[in-house]
């Protein structure tokens, strides 16, 4: 009977890690889509972050208000 290689042996244990870990990773992404699909949505429809930002142009704060008049003259 003939004897396997110590390589084939090697790229055999080699490729059953590889599909270990792309179960393990994709046991990973499945709890991490059911962890989201079961957090409480934001309150109210508006990001807290963004609140109150309209597209376009934003006013300046009031500390620049005077900077402004200063440089249209």
């Amino acid at each position: 009977m003939a004897q396997r290689s110590k390589a084939t042996f090697q790229k055999q244990e080699k490729e059953r890690e590889k599909q270990q870990k792309q179960r393990d990773k994709e046991a990973r992404r499945l709890e991490a889509k059911r962890a989201k699909s079961e957090r409480p949505p934001l309150e109210g429809d508006e990001d807290p972050d963004i609140a109150g930002i309209k597209p376009g142009p934003q006013p300046l704060p009031e500390q620049w208000q005077d900077a402004e008049h200063l440089n249209r003259k």
